[in-house]
């Protein structure tokens, strides 16, 4: 049994048909008798995605010609010219019903030039940008100046009705700038003080009431100038130079229509041992903000301080593709409802600064996913009974950039939220080999979760939860603009004991990994990879659309989660009034 696909081999193992053995090279013995129980029209569909397959495409879109695939620079026109040619070739009709493979994607560089002050009694708290701070805004102009706003601590920043929760308890923060704690409430369980409250805020598991992009939401819906958040290391989940690392050079986003002036003017970080600093000057303690603001009668405290900010905007507009084929479904009525699987097909390009080696290949993240999804297209065109609803198969662009791509798509669909069923996901694909489990990213969320488990049985594997819920994965990859419009999604990943392996081979891969690779120049395709993990999971992703696409009833999200109200007005909405809304 060969347990490896080195690169090497490649040409041997694209030679192998499936005529020639019941088992492919790079499957493992528990898939090949899942396959003895799948249906005739699956069996074919399954059987097309392959070891040598996956690392075809990956060699391919990982390869120095592709220059990192970066948007916007050449390396974006080679990898939207294979997708499309691989789609074509596959006879799947163009996404976009302008019959194009393609939608545009308007964005725009901004690089800040922010100086800010904040004065109390008199007084200023020196801040340097960007060791004490960083501000940025996302507004399409080229400055923007906030003079002498009042300070108001919202606590963590939240409104949740769902958890009886309202940081700002009707107090108007217009024009002003609120200053809030990262992460969600750290709610004590009355049961036991040591613990976790598991029914607020998700417990452990962050929210995305946790999430930094949540907090400068609904600080712009409050009408707020402008949006401080305090980092912390531990609820954050990464050092403060994560935070200055990145809001230092040049950032993307979207151009909405309206230049994005719906945002707050400025969005903003500040360390911890400045907010302590700024606290004892209004004669308050950091720790007693803390803890007034894990309750549920916190109230707004206005700090008797201003700040001003002035950030000045280097600006280029950029123009990007998410490239997107279709399956039209074979059921008259359900062919209008869609399953949709996404990869991102972005990496970091190239850094001709450096000497030697300057490309980011960028071959685990993400061209392996974007191999998957190209795997899981071809799939599809195998089986004689296509799936009853349509499916889409989206490559988005900008994930590194801030999930640009995914957020475009599902702020304008080329097909109805409201008849968008599934998202399935996939980033990273495994490259350990097999395991006998399947980490499910914010478990507990959809009822896709049920679907997946149930496929994950045919192939003798169980779903687990992530082991850090509350580092916010969730909320990291491109599924998460779908649910944050109330899509459900999937976002799975292969588990952590692996099969016939020691019961930390997998940590200490993905530790190796992480040290090594992640984003770094070495992300490259290896020799001693070992894709027949990967194989079961592209077939557990293919056994999960293809049940969603057959089954009349649709996913849900389950109680509890941020996602499902949002989803539940959605489809009480008349089509036509979500076709304006959403398109």
């Amino acid at each position: 049994m060969i347990k490896h696909v080195p690169l090497l081999a490649l040409l041997g193992l694209m030679a192998i048909s499936c005529s020639e053995s019941a088992r492919q090279v790079g499957e493992t013995d528990t898939e090949t008798e899942a396959l003895a129980t799948d249906t005739a029209n699956l069996r074919p569909a399954l059987q097309s995605i392959t070891a040598a397959d996956i690392l075809r495409h990956t060699t391919v879109l990982a390869s120095d010609a592709f220059e990192g695939r970066s948007p916007a620079t050449p390396g974006e026109d080679s990898t939207v010219n294979y997708l499309t040619r691989q789609f074509r070739q596959m006879g799947l009709q163009p996404g976009n019903p302008d019959g194009t493979y393609v939608q545009e994607v308007p964005m725009f560089g901004y690089t800040p030039q922010p100086t800010a002050t904040i004065k109390s009694g008199g007084k200023s708290i020196n801040l340097n940008f960007p060791t004490d701070y960083v501000a940025v805004t996302r507004q399409y102009v080229p400055s923007v100046n906030v003079a002498n706003s009042e300070l108001v601590f919202v606590g963590y920043g939240i409104v949740a009705p769902e958890y009886g929760w309202d940081d700002y308890k009707e107090v108007d923060v217009k024009g002003k700038t609120i200053v809030m704690l990262v992460s969600d409430p750290p709610i004590p369980s009355p049961a036991n003080p040591d613990q976790l409250d598991s029914t607020m805020f998700g417990g452990k598991a962050m929210t995305y009431y946790g999430r930094w992009t949540y907090k400068y939401e609904i600080a712009a819906e409050k009408g707020a100038a402008a949006a401080i958040i305090i980092h912390e290391t531990g609820p954050a989940g990464y050092p403060y130079e994560v935070i200055s690392g990145s809001h230092s050079r040049e950032g993307f986003e979207i151009i909405a229509p309206n230049k994005n002036m719906d945002r707050a003017k400025v969005e903003a970080w500040i360390t911890e041992e400045k907010a302590r600093e700024l606290f004892s000057a209004t004669g308050r303690s950091f720790e007693q903000m803390k803890q007034a603001a894990i309750k549920k009668d916190f109230k707004p405290v206005p700090l008797n301080a201003t700040a001003s900010f002035n950030i000045k905007n280097k600006l280029r507009e950029v123009k990007s593709r998410n490239v997107i084929a279709k399956l039209e479904g074979s059921d008259s009525k359900l062919k209008n409802e869609y399953v949709v699987y996404t990869a991102h097909w972005d990496h970091l390009g190239k850094d001709p600064s450096l000497q030697g080696d300057q490309i980011y290949n960028g071959a685990l993240d993400n061209a392996s996913g974007t191999a998957g999804l190209l795997e899981i297209a071809e799939a599809f065109t195998k089986m004689e009974t296509k799936p009853k609803r349509s499916i889409l198969f989206l490559a988005v662009t900008a994930e590194e950039k801030g999930l640009l791509g995914s957020k475009y798509y599902a702020t304008n669909p080329l097909y109805p939220l409201q008849k968008t069923v599934a998202n399935i996901n996939m980033d990273v694909l495994n490259a350990y080999g097999p395991t006998e489990d399947v980490v499910v990213i914010g478990y507990g969320s959809s009822t896709l979760e049920d679907v997946l488990a149930d496929a994950a049985a045919v192939q003798n594997r169980r779903i687990v939860p992530e082991a850090s819920p509350e580092k916010g994965s969730f909320y990291r990859s491109d599924h998460f603009e779908f649910a944050k419009q109330g899509v459900p999604a999937l976002y799975s990943k292969s588990g952590v004991v692996a099969r016939n392996q020691p019961a930390d081979y997998v940590q200490k891969w993905q530790d190796k990994y992480t040290a090594n690779d992640y984003h770094k120049l070495s992300d490259e395709v290896k020799d001693d990879w070992n894709l027949e993990g990967a194989v079961e999971d592209l077939r557990l992703f293919l056994r999960v659309g293809t049940k969603v696409a057959n089954t009349e009833k649709i996913p849900e999200w389950k109680p509890g989660t941020e996602f499902k109200a949002r989803r539940e007005a959605m489809l009480r909405e008349p089509a036509d009034s979500v076709k304006a809304k959403y398109q």
